[in-house]
Protein backbone atom coordinates (compact mmCIF):
# COMPACT_ATOMS: atom_id res chain seq x y z
CA UNK A 1 0.00 0.00 0.00
CA UNK A 2 0.73 3.65 -0.73
CA UNK A 3 2.34 5.96 2.05
CA UNK A 4 0.68 8.99 1.42
CA UNK A 5 1.94 10.84 5.03
CA UNK A 6 4.04 13.34 4.10
CA UNK A 7 8.07 12.93 4.82
CA UNK A 8 9.49 14.61 7.44
CA UNK A 9 11.11 18.30 6.35
CA UNK A 10 15.11 17.65 6.84
CA UNK A 11 16.97 19.16 9.01
CA UNK A 12 18.21 22.02 6.06
CA UNK A 13 14.53 22.66 5.53
CA UNK A 14 13.95 23.62 9.36
CA UNK A 15 16.83 25.45 9.68
CA UNK A 16 15.74 27.80 6.30
CA UNK A 17 12.89 28.04 8.03
CA UNK A 18 14.05 29.60 10.87
CA UNK A 19 16.73 31.72 8.90
CA UNK A 20 13.66 33.46 7.30
CA UNK A 21 11.48 33.97 10.88
CA UNK A 22 14.73 35.08 12.13
CA UNK A 23 15.30 37.43 9.17
CA UNK A 24 11.54 38.72 9.11
CA UNK A 25 11.16 39.00 12.94
CA UNK A 26 14.37 41.18 12.69
CA UNK A 27 12.56 43.41 10.12
CA UNK A 28 9.37 43.73 12.10
CA UNK A 29 11.34 45.35 15.09
CA UNK A 30 13.40 47.78 13.46
CA UNK A 31 10.47 48.90 11.30
CA UNK A 32 8.91 49.45 14.69
CA UNK A 33 11.36 50.84 16.51
CA UNK A 34 12.02 53.08 13.87
CA UNK A 35 8.52 54.15 13.14
CA UNK A 36 8.55 55.28 17.06
CA UNK A 37 11.79 57.31 17.38
CA UNK A 38 11.22 59.18 14.04
CA UNK A 39 7.27 58.64 12.89
CA UNK A 40 5.66 56.04 10.53
CA UNK A 41 5.66 58.90 7.53
CA UNK A 42 8.93 59.79 7.76
CA UNK A 43 10.93 56.46 7.85
CA UNK A 44 11.57 54.78 4.61
CA UNK A 45 12.03 50.74 3.64
CA UNK A 46 15.83 52.21 3.11
CA UNK A 47 16.31 52.85 6.57
CA UNK A 48 14.49 49.63 8.02
CA UNK A 49 16.45 47.27 5.58
CA UNK A 50 20.22 49.66 6.65
CA UNK A 51 19.11 48.75 10.38
CA UNK A 52 19.20 45.41 9.52
CA UNK A 53 21.84 44.48 6.87
CA UNK A 54 19.75 43.09 4.66
CA UNK A 55 18.68 44.35 1.13
CA UNK A 56 15.38 45.81 -0.36
CA UNK A 57 14.37 42.74 -2.08
CA UNK A 58 14.22 41.09 1.01
CA UNK A 59 11.97 43.00 2.90
CA UNK A 60 9.62 43.11 -0.11
CA UNK A 61 9.98 39.35 -0.05
CA UNK A 62 8.59 39.39 3.63
CA UNK A 63 6.37 42.55 3.11
CA UNK A 64 3.69 44.11 0.76
CA UNK A 65 4.78 47.74 2.32
CA UNK A 66 5.45 49.53 5.36
CA UNK A 67 1.64 49.32 5.93
CA UNK A 68 1.90 45.79 6.46
CA UNK A 69 4.44 46.02 8.93
CA UNK A 70 2.59 48.56 10.81
CA UNK A 71 -0.30 46.03 11.47
CA UNK A 72 2.27 42.81 11.13
CA UNK A 73 1.75 42.25 15.42
CA UNK A 74 -1.99 43.69 14.98
CA UNK A 75 -2.58 40.64 13.30
CA UNK A 76 -1.02 38.43 15.70
CA UNK A 77 -3.40 39.87 18.04
CA UNK A 78 -6.68 39.81 16.08
CA UNK A 79 -6.33 35.94 15.22
CA UNK A 80 -6.19 35.25 18.51
CA UNK A 81 -9.10 36.65 19.66
CA UNK A 82 -10.57 35.48 16.40
CA UNK A 83 -9.16 31.98 17.45
CA UNK A 84 -10.30 31.95 21.18
CA UNK A 85 -14.14 33.50 20.14
CA UNK A 86 -14.12 30.35 17.86
CA UNK A 87 -13.23 27.97 21.37
CA UNK A 88 -16.49 29.39 23.21
CA UNK A 89 -18.70 26.94 24.46
CA UNK A 90 -21.90 27.33 22.46
CA UNK A 91 -23.88 27.80 25.67
CA UNK A 92 -22.35 31.61 25.57
CA UNK A 93 -24.73 34.04 23.86
CA UNK A 94 -22.94 35.99 21.82
CA UNK A 95 -21.94 39.12 23.73
CA UNK A 96 -20.92 36.97 26.58
CA UNK A 97 -18.76 34.93 24.28
CA UNK A 98 -16.79 38.01 22.54
CA UNK A 99 -16.26 39.05 26.23
CA UNK A 100 -14.88 36.16 27.50
CA UNK A 101 -12.79 35.76 24.29
CA UNK A 102 -11.36 39.14 24.47
CA UNK A 103 -10.43 38.82 28.06
CA UNK A 104 -9.31 35.15 27.37
CA UNK A 105 -6.85 36.73 24.53
CA UNK A 106 -5.05 39.58 26.64
CA UNK A 107 -4.77 36.67 29.12
CA UNK A 108 -2.58 34.61 26.69
CA UNK A 109 -1.34 36.89 24.43
CA UNK A 110 2.00 38.45 25.88
CA UNK A 111 3.59 34.92 24.73
CA UNK A 112 2.50 34.98 21.01
CA UNK A 113 3.60 38.73 20.66
CA UNK A 114 6.87 38.24 22.59
CA UNK A 115 7.51 35.14 19.79
CA UNK A 116 7.87 37.58 17.18
CA UNK A 117 8.82 41.13 19.24
CA UNK A 118 8.53 42.69 22.77
CA UNK A 119 5.26 42.87 24.04
CA UNK A 120 5.98 46.72 25.15
CA UNK A 121 7.33 47.77 21.51
CA UNK A 122 3.89 46.57 20.20
CA UNK A 123 2.39 48.37 22.81
CA UNK A 124 4.07 51.51 21.79
CA UNK A 125 3.20 50.40 18.41
CA UNK A 126 -0.27 50.40 18.96
CA UNK A 127 0.06 53.74 20.21
CA UNK A 128 1.55 55.00 17.48
CA UNK A 129 -1.66 53.48 15.25
CA UNK A 130 -3.62 55.34 17.61
CA UNK A 131 -1.64 58.57 16.55
CA UNK A 132 -0.66 58.30 13.13
CA UNK A 133 -3.25 59.63 10.99
CA UNK A 134 -2.53 57.86 8.08
CA UNK A 135 -2.65 54.46 10.21
CA UNK A 136 -5.33 55.43 11.80
CA UNK A 137 -7.36 55.49 9.06
CA UNK A 138 -6.37 51.82 7.77
CA UNK A 139 -6.76 50.98 11.50
CA UNK A 140 -10.63 51.85 11.01
CA UNK A 141 -10.89 49.73 7.38
CA UNK A 142 -9.55 46.71 8.94
CA UNK A 143 -11.70 47.10 12.19
CA UNK A 144 -14.45 47.19 10.02
CA UNK A 145 -13.34 44.12 8.02
CA UNK A 146 -12.76 42.14 11.28
CA UNK A 147 -16.54 42.94 12.60
CA UNK A 148 -17.83 41.20 9.08
CA UNK A 149 -15.74 38.43 9.81
CA UNK A 150 -16.96 38.76 14.01
CA UNK A 151 -20.75 38.98 12.81
CA UNK A 152 -20.19 36.05 10.02
CA UNK A 153 -18.59 34.01 13.67
CA UNK A 154 -21.20 34.93 15.60
CA UNK A 155 -24.11 34.17 13.08
CA UNK A 156 -22.75 30.33 12.65
CA UNK A 157 -22.54 29.95 16.29
CA UNK A 158 -26.36 30.78 16.44
CA UNK A 159 -27.44 29.79 13.50
CA UNK A 160 -29.15 32.77 11.51
CA UNK A 161 -28.41 33.79 8.39
CA UNK A 162 -26.45 37.10 8.76
CA UNK A 163 -28.18 38.29 5.32
CA UNK A 164 -31.69 38.48 6.81
CA UNK A 165 -30.96 38.72 10.63
CA UNK A 166 -29.55 42.07 11.52
CA UNK A 167 -28.68 40.84 15.18
CA UNK A 168 -25.16 39.53 14.78
CA UNK A 169 -23.81 42.66 13.19
CA UNK A 170 -25.15 44.92 15.88
CA UNK A 171 -24.13 43.47 18.94
CA UNK A 172 -20.91 43.24 17.32
CA UNK A 173 -20.74 47.04 16.12
CA UNK A 174 -21.68 47.20 19.84
CA UNK A 175 -18.56 45.20 21.20
CA UNK A 176 -16.34 46.56 18.00
CA UNK A 177 -17.24 50.35 19.61
CA UNK A 178 -16.08 49.69 22.86
CA UNK A 179 -12.82 47.95 22.12
CA UNK A 180 -12.14 51.08 19.86
CA UNK A 181 -12.82 53.70 22.46
CA UNK A 182 -10.77 51.37 25.31
CA UNK A 183 -8.08 51.26 22.33
CA UNK A 184 -7.89 54.75 22.24
CA UNK A 185 -8.51 55.64 25.82
CA UNK A 186 -5.61 53.32 26.77
CA UNK A 187 -3.16 54.78 24.01
CA UNK A 188 -4.13 58.02 25.86
CA UNK A 189 -2.86 57.06 28.80
CA UNK A 190 0.46 56.43 31.08
CA UNK A 191 0.14 53.30 31.63
CA UNK A 192 0.81 50.96 28.31
CA UNK A 193 0.57 47.54 29.59
CA UNK A 194 -1.91 44.86 28.58
CA UNK A 195 -2.96 44.40 32.38
CA UNK A 196 -4.26 48.03 31.83
CA UNK A 197 -5.88 47.29 28.60
CA UNK A 198 -7.30 43.93 30.22
CA UNK A 199 -9.09 46.30 32.92
CA UNK A 200 -10.06 48.87 30.55
CA UNK A 201 -11.77 46.63 28.22
CA UNK A 202 -13.66 43.85 30.83
CA UNK A 203 -15.16 47.19 32.52
CA UNK A 204 -15.95 49.06 29.81
CA UNK A 205 -17.53 45.62 27.95
CA UNK A 206 -19.51 45.29 31.98
CA UNK A 207 -21.08 48.59 30.84
CA UNK A 208 -23.01 47.85 27.52
CA UNK A 209 -25.90 46.21 29.44
CA UNK A 210 -26.36 49.45 31.37
CA UNK A 211 -25.85 51.88 28.68
CA UNK A 212 -28.62 50.09 26.71
CA UNK A 213 -30.99 50.33 29.74
CA UNK A 214 -33.87 52.73 29.84
CA UNK A 215 -32.96 54.49 33.22
CA UNK A 216 -29.40 56.28 32.74
CA UNK A 217 -30.20 58.43 36.41
CA UNK A 218 -28.85 55.62 38.29
CA UNK A 219 -24.94 55.33 38.40
CA UNK A 220 -22.96 52.90 36.43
Amino acid sequence: MTDLRPAPASPAAGLRERKKRRTRDALLRAALLLFIAQGYEQTTVDEITDAVDVSQRTFFRYFANKEEVAFAVQDIVESHFVAELRARPASEGPLEAMRNAVLAAWDTVEEAISEVVPVDLYMRGYQLIESTPALLAVHLRRSTELEEEISRLIAAREGLDLDVDPRPRVVVAAFSGVMRVTGRLWGQGQDASVAAIRRMTEAYLDQIGPALAADWRRPA
